[in-house]
């Protein structure tokens, strides 16, 4: 249903923002049911589901609707910088700003509501849409409590009841009965089978095991908030802060306990004393805490184990990473020192964070079967005769607490060199200190990464005739995530994670020798893993053009190294007199001792280039409109600026070999979209000349708005499918690709599922030949089909009485309802190859606010 959206009170012809900061609750808390329809976002598809932890959010804003050139005028020396040339906030500063207050008692009251009766299906829906809706309401309040204090409360609760609408690749009528010959094996295949939907297929025009299928989904979220405002004398102010952020998830689930039921709890606690020493003096000092609890766990109708068979069925089961149990808690210190000396304005502080991050993660703790193309037949027959071709599992204690300081310090100054030229410098430090596990329980052999300095400057010159040049250099440094570190809890003796091959589907650990010493994965996080890091830098030119207009041509690029992969090494070799088959694939290790052998590597580099031209026209004859047009182009060696080295990060920089990875590895960013236009427009009508006063009051002063996104595609790569003989090259590691015969194809964009089979023909690829290493394919070759998107609002506001005044809005998002669609499935042994099943947005939504404020 329609989504609670990001909303400033101050405005009133926008419904208010909720208690939480909805951006950093997008994408830190990883909250779902939210959109920023402001920056042309439409409603993601739910259907296309990821676990609601770490960066994921952003992950997935990524890869479904790309970037934003974002070109940063001047780096403050008290802000991180690091991937916001993609379009991404700076992570918020710790000091509460200070608040202007009036006398007496204000407020403001909204409700939001979404219903799909005025909702329209979306591209591959079979039947009308189901009904769902979607309730938003909340307050905020103002009043002061004695001389010179301030309270304010915000709350609000978004209530989702919605209809998930999808298509699942289930098994045709005939596809459901097992094959096996013992009936142990048969009853247990019977009952992964009972997991699917029992309708047979209804979309067979896009495949023939297409059932396109609805499942509800239930979303409650509530946010509240607290501040108090005292200013205790002419030259300080205290301000205390106190956010409350809770949000459960009931996914849904078109196969049996396909995904995660989710909790997320968040505090978010402020403490900031403000001194103004004088007019040109200024302190700021702050204490926090930011604690977030996230659970994620099996909906009870899961089959037990993950089961993937190849991609010609929907996988069964969430993914092997569940169940999740953490809590982070970051204690914040912070402080802030602003000093305005003639021509000079100076800055410097510090912030101290120490992290906690305890709980239980696991890692294919419930088992994890994988049926596919294997032993001269098709993944489907396997799966039907029970012969999978792998079985991992984790046996031991996932218990781990983990301990961290984080550190920065920085100086900076502002200086006005002259009337038309100011300069800034600054230089920030940002040490990356080593972990470690409380209890003693996992050892980290890291050291300290102690040498990140960062210098920054830049400049704006004014133009004796006409604009600004502006340009602006940094190096800013990310972080190595706490769930990167996290994975050593997954390595002996406290922990054994078994891999093996051609295992018995009713008793896969029948050879495996199980103890403490016995043969495990092994995750290594090295001694001189280092922090990545960015050189920014942008150059631009603004100008003032007749009528008020202003235009801005500018450029942005970047070049990021040190960024973060888990390879996967101690693969599986060629050995003399050794069969090469899925079987003998832990014989051919190279070290006996463990099975896949996974480093955290500072493995990848990638470049970012782009131009942006920006038309602003502030107001003519009621009409507001700002356009931008970008022209960029991201690469990488195998990861991007998001990659945590852990969980599915891992599946996307999977070379196909050990050996030579970037070079296999390298190409487009998985984010990257060569041609992007966001246009805003927003008309007043003006008022309606009529005698009759109600007509006047209702047919004059609203306010329409329009939000237009057009992108390019974003690239996929097209893969083998199986590991197995005559299809990869048996290594015990996925990540193979064919060899293209057919190199015409290459570069087209596969976005309508009508042309999507004939555009990416299975003819085009052979499998790689009997012992070769890798496909002669390249990553990133393909792209999917673009993004058009249309979201527009009509709003009025009524003077009540006074001060108070009533706001109603009408908002609608993809307007055009027009399809986004999916890239086609990319897995040459897949029967599904080429085709395309899905939609990344949903269909056309409405949701109507109303606002009063006192």
């Amino acid at each position: 249903m329609c989504a609670a959206q990001e909303r400033k009170p101050g405005k009133p012809t926008e419904a208010p923002k909720p208690a939480a900061n909805q951006g950093d609750a997008h994408t830190g808390l990883n909250l779902l049911g939210r959109a920023n329809t402001q920056s042309g976002e439409s409603r993601r598809n739910e259907n296309v589901q990821f676990n609601l932890i770490d960066n994921n959010s952003l992950k997935e804003l990524n890869i479904r609707l790309g970037t934003t050139a974002t070109i940063v005028s001047e780096f403050r020396p008290e802000r991180q910088y690091y991937g916001v040339e993609f379009g991404n906030s700076p992570p918020a500063l710790p000091h509460l700003a200070a608040s202007k207050y009036a006398a007496g008692f204000h407020g403001l009251l909204f409700a939001t509501h979404g219903n799909s009766v005025f909702g329209a299906r979306s591209f591959f829906q079979v039947g009308g849409v189901k009904p769902a809706h979607e309730n938003n309401y909340g307050f905020n309040l103002t009043s002061r409590l004695w001389k010179n204090a301030f309270l304010t409360l915000d709350g609000s609760q978004q209530k989702i009841r919605g209809s998930v609408n999808g298509n699942v690749l289930a098994p045709r009528p005939e596809e459901r009965t097992p094959l096996a010959a013992d009936p142990r094996v048969r009853a247990l295949i019977q009952r992964f089978l009972a997991a699917y939907p029992a309708e047979p297929p209804n979309r067979t025009d896009i495949d023939p095991r297409a059932l396109n299928t609805n499942s509800p989904q239930r979303i409650n979220t509530d946010t509240a908030a607290v501040r108090l405002d005292q200013i205790l004398s002419p030259h300080d102010r205290l301000t205390a802060r106190h956010a409350w952020t809770t949000q459960q998830l009931e996914a849904f689930q078109f196969v049996a306990g396909q995904n995660p039921n989710t909790t997320t709890k968040s505090h978010s606690a402020r403490l900031t004393w403000e001194r103004n020493w004088s007019a040109s003096t200024n302190m700021e000092l702050s204490a926090g805490l930011d604690r977030v609890r996230s659970l994620l766990v099996p909906e009870p109708n899961a089959v037990g184990p993950q089961v993937q068979i190849g991609t010609a069925f929907t996988t069964l089961g969430p993914g092997s990473n569940i169940p999740i149990d953490r809590i982070q808690n970051r204690f914040r210190y912070a402080a802030l020192f602003n000093l305005r000396r003639g021509r000079h304005n100076l800055a410097a502080g510090g912030e101290l964070t120490r992290l906690r991050f305890n709980g239980r993660e696991a890692s294919s703790n419930r088992g994890n079967f994988s049926f596919r193309n294997d032993f001269g037949r098709d993944a489907i027959t396997n799966f039907l005769l029970g012969i999978p071709s792998r079985y991992s599992t984790g046996i031991g204690d996932l218990n781990r607490g983990f301990r961290n300081w984080e550190q920065q310090y920085f100086a900076g100054d502002n200086w006005q060199a002259r009337s038309n030229l100011t300069l800034s410098f600054s230089l920030r430090y940002q040490p990356m200190l080593a972990p470690h596990e409380v209890n003693n329980r996992t050892l980290i052999p890291y050291d300290c990464d102690c040498n990140n300095a960062a210098p920054r400057f830049g400049f704006a010159y004014r133009l004796p005739r006409r604009g600004v040049i502006r340009a602006a250099y940094g190096l800013h440094y990310g972080e190595v995530f706490p769930v990167t570190f996290q994975q050593l809890r997954w390595n002996p003796p406290d922990f054994q994670k078994i891999e093996v091959q051609a295992p018995s589907l009713l008793d896969p650990l029948r050879n495996a020798v199980i103890s403490p010493g016995g043969r495990s994965t092994l995750f290594i996080v090295p001694p001189n893993l280092k922090t990545p890091y960015s050189h920014q830098y942008n150059f631009s030119w603004e100008t003032a053009l007749p009528g008020d207009w202003r235009l801005q041509l500018g450029y942005v690029g970047s070049r990021t190294h040190k960024l973060l992969m888990l390879w996967h090494l101690n693969r599986a070799v060629d050995a003399p007199g050794v069969p090469l088959t899925t079987a003998t694939i832990n014989d051919r290790r190279p070290d006996p001792r463990y099975f896949d052998v996974r480093p955290v590597i500072n493995g990848s580099r990638a470049y970012f280039d782009a131009g942006r031209a920006t038309l602003a026209i502030p107001s003519w004859r009621g009409l507001t409109v700002d356009a931008s047009y970008w022209f960029s182009k991201a690469i990488d060696t195998g990861s991007a600026y998001t990659n945590t080295a852990a969980g599915d990060d891992a599946k996307q920089g999977f070379p196909q070999y050990q050996y030579l990875v970037q070079a296999d590895l390298k190409g487009p960013s998985v984010f990257d979209q060569s041609h992007a236009g966001l246009v805003r427009f927003r008309y007043f009508t003006p008022p309606w000349n009529s005698a009759h006063r109600v007509a006047r009051s209702l047919l004059g002063r609203w306010t329409l708005s329009a939000i237009f996104l057009a992108k390019t595609g974003m690239p996929f790569t097209v893969i083998s499918g199986s590991d197995a003989p005559g299809f990869g090259n048996v290594d015990g590691t996925s990540g193979d690709r064919p060899d293209i015969v057919d190199p015409s194809i290459l570069g087209r964009v596969i976005g309508n599922p009508d042309t999507s089979v004939s555009l990416l023909p299975r003819s085009a690829f052979a499998f790689m030949k009997a012992g070769a290493v890798r496909g002669n394919i390249g990553v990133s070759t393909f792209r999917r089909g673009g993004i058009r998107n249309l979201n527009a609002s009509l709003a009025r506001t009524w003077a009540v009485r006074g001060e108070r005044d009533l706001t109603f809005r009408a908002e609608s998002v993809n307007f055009t309802n027009t399809p986004q669609f999916a890239e086609p499935n990319f897995d040459l042994s897949s029967p599904a190859f080429g085709r395309i099943t899905n939609t990344l947005n949903d269909g056309r939504s409405f949701q109507f606010t109303l606002q009063f404020r006192f």
